[in-house]
């Protein structure tokens, strides 16, 4: 026989280590233009970020901090590590959607997984992790994740 004790901290162990399917959603969606594009011929770095750093409102209004709700309470998740691997290249008339997910929640810091695909063939260009802060605008500090936010983020 078990004893409760060891139990409890297996289940308690197993129900925080267990792998999680993430559930990805659109975010963005563009048509690379031929200005995205560098000397090489494929659409430069920058833009890349900029589909994800677009995406990231994407977020935010799905958790409940549109634009307005970010002036009114004055929050906003604000990205202070990321990392990136570049799979495929993307050229001008190829469109792209954004998928992003939340891969991991903090007292005041959330991860956020995206992944930038070509919508023609399917093929992931970029994935990237954005560990994101929640900043007070006023204070420009991490803040503790509000309950409503945290409800939206499990949602």
């Amino acid at each position: 026989m078990i004893a409760s004790s060891h139990y409890t901290r297996a289940t308690t162990f197993f129900a925080r280590n267990v792998k999680v399917m993430p559930i990805f959603v659109e975010t963005y969606r563009a048509t690379v233009a031929p200005a995205d594009c560098d000397h090489l011929g494929h659409m430069n770095v920058q833009h890349y970020f900029a589909a994800v750093s677009d995406g990231m409102f994407g977020i935010m209004v799905r958790l409940g901090l549109g634009p307005e709700e970010i002036r009114r309470r004055q929050m906003a998740f604000a990205v202070v590590h990321a990392e990136t691997d570049f799979h495929h290249e993307l050229h001008a008339g190829d469109v792209v959607a954004l998928e992003s997910t939340i891969l991991k929640l903090g007292e005041k810091s959330a991860i956020f997984g995206h992944r930038l695909k070509n919508v023609a063939t399917g093929n992931i260009a970029m994935s990237t992790e954005f560990k994101c802060v929640l900043l007070d605008l006023e204070k420009r500090e991490a803040t503790s994740i509000p309950d409503d936010i945290r409800a939206a983020l499990h949602s």
